[in-house]
């Protein structure tokens, strides 16, 4: 009875969803179009206003930590805010894509 239980319980558990944690990642709010790379842009602008004007054309907003670009969902005045800036970033981190939970600057010790 009691094996039959415990394989129950491990079924049971072991279908459910894991449960996410949010995760905080350090790194610059950019856009999709340009992800790290800013400087092909062709004009003298700063991250912050290459970011701002390919956002404003309809780009979405992404994340560059360790060379790696995120797709960014949720937050989207904390992004524009933050656009071009370095920040930790919380969110639920799923695969290549973060639902932001809070976008905070860097602070610069």
């Amino acid at each position: 009875m009691r094996i039959i239980l415990g394989t129950a319980l491990v079924a049971l558990l072991g279908g459910m969803p894991a449960w996410a944690a949010d995760q905080t990642l350090t790194g610059a709010i950019t856009d999709g179009m340009c992800g790290a790379a800013h400087k092909d842009m062709g004009k003298k602008m700063s991250d912050r206003e290459c970011t701002q004007a390919c956002t404003a054309k309809g780009a979405p907003y992404a994340f560059v930590s360790e060379g790696k670009v995120y797709k960014l969902t949720n937050h989207e005045a904390d992004l524009k805010t933050h656009a071009g800036h370095m920040v930790n970033l919380t969110g639920d981190v799923k695969g290549d894509t973060i639902r932001v939970s809070k976008v905070e600057m860097v602070s610069k010790n």
